[in-house]
């Protein structure tokens, strides 16, 4: 079988995404294109190459709208014989985009692709695309009487269910902070970060190299006084066991950001002179409950597991998506899991999670974070909106 092995792998620093953050001033095609244009430079490959270009971004609409992959990698200056698509797995956008990429290898269709994605929450805002619109329609409303619900009564769900109280979560959400600046501290973003000029404040060209969103004087005594987001007197109505715990503070902020992977067949990197850093294990892809909504990682993994007949102690490191402090602790307890191998850099709630870009970002820092370390086997799961994941094993060469 043929071997889709994992080359490079970069993405910006984050910003806030809200006016006024590192990256608001930036167009999100520049975004992408910074990404790509960086990924072949400092590669020296050549971008006619490239088979396509799959992206991932979950609002496309407005500056994303009309297949942003094709549009930035033309700004990014690649032949226009480099085809791209763009695809929306909601957070698992770019995460989906690599596994699309890899299996292309697998399977002979592809020899060199670049699986990328981007997300500008300052400039187009969640549910941009929508256009304020119902989005479910009569079929969904008749299988689902009571209604959908947004994702952060699905972290309250999940808090109650696997019974995490305030002070849990607030101390996992401090920890994700001490651990991405003490990584941005000893320089373990450096190598998968690519600096980008933006405008600041006074209009003046500058380099944005360090994420935005990291606060490194947080604690759970400060997270504490945080009030909750998403009470209702409606949805503590129809759900009596909620805490009504899910804050600012041990969510994951909103953010801008671009990522890209630069993937192909093993047998080509070794015929153009290029070292491989981890190759692609396993897949796969899950769906769960749409009203817990973000539980859908555990079957995802447990799924990932079976099919690379690995064990949850034979992985090196876990990156289990941020997206609310309850996620990634109710995985962690499902498997036993190490809790020193889970998001050891710090995750979303630090870092940001920058929708459409979130899945190769995750990616970049895995196989940093297995490099620096000497791990073997990284383990990659995203919960997506209306109830899926996906996870990925990558093992490092």
């Amino acid at each position: 079988m043929t071997n889709a092995v994992i080359v490079d792998v970069v993405r910006t620093a984050v910003g806030k995404g809200k006016p006024g953050g590192a990256l608001s001033s930036t167009h999100p095609v520049e975004l992408l294109a910074h990404v790509l244009r960086s990924l072949v430079e400092r590669n020296g490959i050549d971008p006619a190459q490239v088979d396509d270009v799959i992206g991932g971004c979950v609002n496309q609409a407005s500056e994303q709208a009309l297949n942003i992959s094709r549009t930035a990698l033309l700004a990014a200056g690649f032949p226009e014989s480099v085809p791209a698509t763009t695809i929306d797995r909601q957070c698992g956008s770019s995460q989906q985009a690599a596994h699309f990429a890899a299996q292309g290898v697998i399977a002979g269709a592809y020899d060199m692709v670049i699986a990328c994605g981007v997300e500008s929450m300052s400039r187009i805002p969640m549910g941009t695309s929508s256009m304020g619109k119902d989005t479910h329609g009569p079929s969904i409303r008749a299988r689902y009487p009571e209604g959908l619900v947004n994702q952060g009564i699905s972290a309250e769900l999940i808090s109650a269910k696997w019974k995490f109280d305030r002070d849990a979560l607030d101390a996992f959400s401090a920890q994700s902070h001490q651990r991405a600046a003490a990584a941005i501290a000893a320089g373990h973003f450096d190598k998968e970060i690519v600096p980008i000029e933006v405008a600041n404040a006074a209009g003046e060209q500058v380099k944005h190299t360090v994420d935005e969103t990291v606060r490194a004087a947080t604690t759970a005594e400060g997270l504490a006084g945080l009030k909750p987001s998403f009470y209702t007197e409606e949805y503590a109505a129809r759900f009596p066991e909620a805490q009504w715990i899910i804050t600012p503070g041990n969510s994951s902020p909103l953010t801008d950001g671009a990522s890209a992977a630069l993937i192909m067949s093993e047998e080509l990197a070794s015929k153009l002179g290029l070292t491989p850093r981890a190759r692609f294990h396993s897949f796969s892809v899950a769906g769960d409950d749409p009203v817990f909504m973000l539980t859908a990682p555990i079957p995802a993994t447990k799924k990932v597991l079976a099919k690379a007949g690995l064990s949850i102690d034979d992985i090196d490191a876990y990156e289990v998506n941020e997206a609310f402090a309850p996620v990634p602790l109710a995985w962690a307890h499902e498997f036993g899991a190490d809790p020193a191998k889970l998001n050891p850099w710090g995750g979303a709630i630090a870092l940001g999670h920058a929708l459409g870009s979130s899945g190769t970002r995750l990616l970049s820092t895995l196989v940093n974070h297995l490099e620096a370390t000497g791990g073997r086997y990284g383990l990659q799961t995203m919960c997506e909106g209306a109830g899926m994941a996906n996870a990925t094993i990558i093992e490092r060469i």
